[in-house]
């Protein structure tokens, strides 16, 4: 592993009996980046989260988190000192006030930032003397976050950080982690909220049934991805499209959409040459990517 990277994996496989939960992923996060692990429910995000951190051990492959092996355990306690961790489910200590939680927490961490807990206590308007048990999910989801927020973590890894917080909470969240990464901290967080990965994200990376099916940087994404809508007076003639970079075409009637990863001009002056009544090109949605993303892989399997 070298310093770019503050997670690479080779081959990383996970099995429980005959179910393959992640296959031979390939994923290397960049140092400093805010990286979005997007998939639908059951894609295998919380499998690969698990076994970076030592919690489960891989069937197969290799891994490496800050250049500690995740199958090493001394190497695997030490890197974890240097990662704050948010699991998808919260688990906290429920016979716990929230002020006893964060005075035990912070008590393992001698460079704990009490500025940051002050400043999130307030935003998160967290009841320091309500038991834990008795705290709504959302109000545990903002307890969770300040617990990882107000360490000085190098790596944060986070499992769908926003479950069960409203909108004015996830606000606070993205601009935390915004904040955070402007600090230094690399942060991957898995999600399906897409509209939330569009706001903060820098790389993108897409999970289906435990297969890496796109690592790219979220620029290379709005640059290459475009919708091309063409108009004929006649029959759209649909075979006229079908090359390189063209992921998807629909007709209809004179009307023709045009998908493509790559090759947009091609495409342009492909429709000019055929005399389009009309040609128009727009960027497409990170939602958009992420279906078509899905939808082909369903596609390519039938």
């Amino acid at each position: 592993m070298t310093n770019e990277f503050v997670i690479m994996t080779h081959a990383l496989s996970k099995s429980y009996d005959k179910n393959l939960a992640v296959r031979e992923l390939d994923l290397s996060v960049k140092l400093n980046r805010i990286t979005a692990f997007l998939g639908r429910n059951g894609a295998g995000k919380s499998t690969t989260i698990k076994m970076l951190l030592g919690m489960i051990r891989p069937t197969s492959g290799s891994g490496a988190v800050l250049g500690g092996d995740i199958t090493d355990t001394a190497a695997n306690r030490n890197v974890r000192r240097r990662v704050a961790y948010v699991p998808e489910d919260k688990p906290l200590y429920g016979y716990m006030t929230v002020e006893q939680i964060i005075r035990f927490a912070k008590s393992f961490y001698p460079d704990w930032r009490a500025d940051v807990e002050n400043k999130l206590l307030h935003e998160y308007d967290l009841p320091i003397e309500r038991k834990v048990k008795t705290l709504s999910k959302g109000m545990r989801t903002k307890l969770a976050l300040l617990l990882a927020f107000a360490r000085r973590p190098d790596l944060l890894i986070l499992d769908e950080p926003s479950e069960g917080l409203d909108p004015v909470g996830i606000e606070h969240l993205l601009r935390s982690l915004a904040t955070r990464a402007a600090d230094g901290v690399s942060i991957f967080f898995s999600s399906h909220q897409i509209a939330e990965v569009e706001r903060v994200a820098d790389h993108v990376c897409i999970l289906e049934k435990g297969r890496l099916l796109l690592d790219q940087s979220f620029d290379e994404l709005r640059q290459s991805y475009r919708r091309i809508d063409l108009v004929f007076d006649s029959a759209a003639p649909e075979h006229e499209f079908r090359f390189s970079g063209v992921q998807r075409i629909e007709l209809h009637g004179h009307h023709l959409t045009v998908l493509v990863q790559s090759n947009a001009e091609a495409v342009v002056e492909r429709a000019r040459s055929l005399k389009a009544l009309s040609v128009e090109v727009s960027p497409v949605a990170l939602r958009d990517i992420f279906l078509e993303t899905v939808q082909e892989d369903q596609r390519a399997l039938v």
